[in-house]
């Protein structure tokens, strides 16, 4: 008897000696993505960050918790980072008529008309046409759309958000005829009336007169899209251009608990967000860090607005867009870089990056930290490239564009495609590389860009050797640029992007191990649990 109370006493004494957690994680396979890549099987969670991490033996040793999860073998990896998305927009393209994967116009008015039906909005509103997907690729017209919407206006952004093609009603309200002229934007004319195409900053004639959804409509959506994210592993997003309204609105919910996905702000450069954000310093919370300026230097390739040093290969005498006049650039690199704000310009095409390096160039002088980003960094010239590690520019690359692009690409650069999409020797520029999806461009799921990323290929598994292979990244790469270089991207690394002790507890269960598995297996492994500060969010 005295044995038997002496034992319990020793394990009552034992447990009370333990450090009481809010959750324990037992028998994974844990990537850490720490500094040496090492492994681990359990971890500890209290007020929403990682405490201990080791082995389950170690772990239980030492913490308790009314909550303790056995995973059974099962993987875990650091919630993944999108380091270039449209977050705020594409929650709002939910309200939209979604025209992802059309193969055709008639396709494109048989899917508005359904949407307007359902919905009988004031505009009929859609994302994601892409004229490379049809048979004719040839950019619409707008005489089918004024037949099915004479007295409604009609607005069908493009998949790549650089082109929209608009009804007459539209173009009548914003006073487009064929003899408006707009820097930076293109307006399609053909038999000497406008034909309903809209390039780049012509769009915004248009857009600028829709009209928002009102507050409560918007919120729902935002929780719509943000639940979307969380069911394929995105814990943290940078949403690549917000205004002031929208910054608001989504700090307002974060702090509410309303919201819990993290959000880094790059701002669109109007006076609100200049007066309001960039001249009084950064603003930083747990969920929402607002310190960067988001500026385009040209359009898409897809829209032929990329900025190009020589002609399109399939449209000569067409070199492009630039979108801004030069001296904007330098206002805004100058505003930046006396604010300690991070630049992110938008640039496409070889004469675009060319640009933004060489402006950037002027403020950095050197070796620097201030991690300005070349967005996208598609199209490079070999003069160019260097000049990325010289001044320590971070191109920020989308992995699933490449693979998107592949099909004809070629056909707008001829041999400057082996210019394009070189991410591994932009990686080797500074060492290490964000990577995002553009979404809306994008689906969403960071497991396409990682395939992408490693195999260079499509869902069909085309080309059987991959586009460009020689520009793929490592597995071990991807996953990093998908973590903790998307969280270095953001001046982030010290509280997210790795499962470490202090930083928070942001992870994601999957049901395979994409670090082994085949690589054609990777875009159908399923995301089992999404956690963001230690608590289950999907």
């Amino acid at each position: 008897m005295f044995i038997i109370i002496t034992s319990l006493l020793t394990i009552l004494n034992s447990c009370s000696q333990k450090t009481k957690v809010d959750l324990i994680i037992t028998n994974a396979k844990i990537y850490t993505v720490d500094e040496n890549f090492s492994y681990a099987e359990s971890f500890a969670i209290k007020d929403g960050k990682f405490i201990a991490i080791g082995s389950t033996k170690q772990i239980l040793s030492k913490y308790t918790s009314a909550y303790l999860k056995d995973l059974s073998g099962q993987y875990i990896y650091p919630g993944f980072i999108d380091a270039h998305a449209h977050f705020y927009g594409y929650c709002m393209t939910l309200l939209q008529a979604d025209l992802r994967g059309t193969r055709s116009f008639e396709e494109i008015l048989k899917a508005i008309k359904i949407h307007d039906k359902k919905y009988n909005s004031e505009w009929v509103l859609g994302r994601s046409w892409d004229q490379n997907d049809w048979e004719f690729k040839e950019f619409p017209t707008k005489e089918k759309l004024d037949e099915l919407f004479p007295n409604k206006p009609v607005y069908l952004k493009r998949v790549d958000g650089h082109a929209a093609i608009v009804n007459s009603k539209a173009l009548k309200l914003a006073g487009i005829t064929a003899e408006t002229k707009v820097n930076g934007g293109k307006i399609y004319v053909k038999n000497g009336e406008p034909t309903g195409v809209l390039i780049d900053n012509a769009m915004s004639l248009v857009s600028t007169l829709i009209p928002d959804p009102d507050k409560e409509t918007a919120i729902k959506a935002l929780k719509q899209g943000e639940k979307n994210c969380f069911n394929v592993g995105l814990t943290s997003v940078c949403d690549a251009g917000l205004y002031k309204k929208e910054v608001l609105l989504l700090d307002s919910l974060q702090k509410e608990g309303e919201m819990h996905i993290r959000i880094y702000a790059m701002l669109e450069p109007n006076k609100d967000n200049i007066n309001y954000f960039v001249k009084n310093g950064v603003y930083k919370t747990d969920n929402l860090n607002v310190r960067s300026i988001k500026l385009y230097a040209d359009g898409a390739l897809g829209s032929r607005g990329a900025s190009l040093i020589e002609p399109y290969s399939d449209d000569p005498g067409n070199n492009g867009l630039i979108i801004e006049q030069f001296n904007f650039y330098h206002e805004m690199c100058k505003l930046a870089f006396e604010n300690n704000y991070q630049i992110n310009t938008h640039a496409i095409g070889d004469n675009a990056n060319r640009l933004m390096l060489d402006i950037y160039s002027e403020y950095l002088k050197g070796p620097n930290d201030k991690r300005w980003r070349i967005e996208h960094a598609q199209v490079i010239h070999p003069d160019d490239v260097e000049k990325f590690g010289d001044f320590n520019i971070i191109p920020a690359i989308q992995s699933t564009h490449c693979t998107s692009d592949m099909y004809w690409a070629d056909e707008r650069l001829g041999d400057r495609i082996k210019n394009a999409y070189i991410y591994k020797v932009l990686l080797d520029q500074n060492g290490w590389i964000p990577n995002g999806t553009d979404f809306p461009v994008e689906k969403i799921d960071p497991l396409l860009t990682f395939f992408a990323s490693v195999a260079r290929k499509d869902l069909h598994g085309y080309p059987k050797e991959g586009f460009q292979k020689e520009n793929a990244l490592s597995r071990l790469e991807t996953l990093k640029s998908m973590t903790i270089w998307a969280a270095k991207a953001a001046f982030e690394e010290n509280e997210k992007g790795s499962i470490e002790e202090g930083k928070f507890a942001d992870f994601i269960v999957l049901d395979e191990d994409i670090m082994e598995i085949p690589e054609d297996e990777i875009p159908y492994v399923q995301i089992l649990e999404t956690y963001v500060n230690g608590k289950k969010v999907h």
